[in-house]
């Protein structure tokens, strides 16, 4: 498998998680140890499991750590989601976040799905 950095969601991934660590700043100081902290937990670990996957033995464990990743994934969502209910994030940061998420999560899909192919073939 080639370097993580060669990888384009890994990238993304990665400006992802520089806007989340940037984005709660103004969140009370309350949550400094609660939802700032999950946020910034669940997007750094989306590229470090890109990152980890990339440097295991095989597709299999390659594959895992995309799954992985795509959970930290759902879970950045919810906790961005959350922020704005919550009145933490306003509507236009969120939109902005949200749409990164989504990116990362299409390119995600698609090199699980592409992993999973190569899998198959050697299966077969």
């Amino acid at each position: 498998m080639k370097s993580f950095r060669d990888l384009k969601v890994w990238e993304k991934s990665h400006e992802l998680t520089l806007a989340a660590y940037d984005a709660p700043s103004n969140f009370p100081k309350q949550e400094m140890f609660g939802l700032v902290s999950q946020i910034r937990r669940c997007a750094s670990s989306i590229p470090a499991n890109i990152a980890e996957g990339c440097g295991r033995r095989g597709n299999g464990e390659f594959h895992r750590f995309l799954q992985i990743a795509m959970g930290s994934e759902s879970e950045i969502e919810y906790h961005l989601l959350l922020s704005r209910d919550l009145k933490f994030l306003d509507t236009e940061l969120h939109a902005s976040l949200n749409s990164r998420v989504e990116e990362v999560k299409r390119m995600l899909s698609s090199l699980i799905r592409k992993v999973d192919e190569e899998r198959n073939k050697l299966k077969g």
